[in-house]
């Protein structure tokens, strides 16, 4: 599949949200436009995730989180329709996972909830951090907080749930409207970037262990021995 055909089609149809976009004259729009431009020109997907000679790593990390936010929410809303409270009582990714949500206000303590409430507080959650100009900043003249990196990989990691729960339990609604090899790109995006700047743990990426080493081409992590595969969003 080309990877021309990939952006046009994060480019339109149906939306699980409003996109976040970056301002034009920014520095994260330039940024945002590079990212976008390497993307589409073919280039290999490990080299594209590179940081550019001379750009600052937290600048870059931030484009592309709201990148992927924005990609997962298409993602999810080609299959939302089908992702009821009847058809996904618990947010899981087959048998072995199931993420419980925390997020320290209304829910404090890790709650079973059924997949599309637990994601749509996910996308509410990310969505605020993203727009919290004292966490992403808008200007450079503003520097990140301490705490970016640490952020930034709670919230790649939520979103990569996302992907788990939409891999496992709607793969077949993906492959019926001809969206497979656009949503393999968008996760092999997605997880050579994480890689790259160890921003989700193996633990995490586990689930999808198998179809990754396929897809990615390349050797799965070593295996994660758990007493458990529940897992909170804290």
């Amino acid at each position: 599949m080309a990877l021309s055909g990939f952006m046009e089609f994060f480019q339109k149809g149906k939306t699980f949200r409003p996109k976040k976009k970056f301002s034009p004259g920014t520095l994260r729009y330039s940024l945002h436009k590079q990212a976008q431009a390497s993307l589409s020109s073919g280039i290999n997907l490990r080299s594209v995730v590179q940081l550019p000679e001379g750009e600052d790593q937290n600048d870059w990390i931030a484009v592309h989180v709201v990148d992927f936010f924005n990609r997962i929410n298409l993602i999810y809303g080609t299959v939302s329709d089908f992702c009821t409270e009847e058809s996904c009582p618990t947010m899981s990714g087959g048998p072995r996972f199931e993420y419980l949500w925390a997020d320290g206000a209304k829910y404090k303590k890790p709650t079973q909830l059924p997949a599309p409430q637990y994601i749509a507080l996910l996308m509410d959650w990310v969505e605020s951090q993203i727009n919290n100009e004292t966490l992403f900043p808008v200007s450079t003249d503003v520097p990140f907080p301490k705490t970016f990196n640490a952020l930034c990989k709670k919230i790649l990691t939520r979103l990569f749930r996302v992907f788990v729960h939409v891999y496992i339990h709607h793969f077949d609604r993906i492959v019926s409207i001809g969206a497979e090899p656009h949503v393999n790109t968008c996760y092999k995006h997605f997880y050579y970037f994480v890689r790259e700047f160890d921003l989700v743990s193996s633990k995490e990426l586990e689930p999808l262990q198998e179809m990754t080493s396929h897809i990615c081409h390349e050797q799965s992590p070593p295996p994660v021995t758990s007493s458990t595969g529940t897992s909170s969003a804290r």
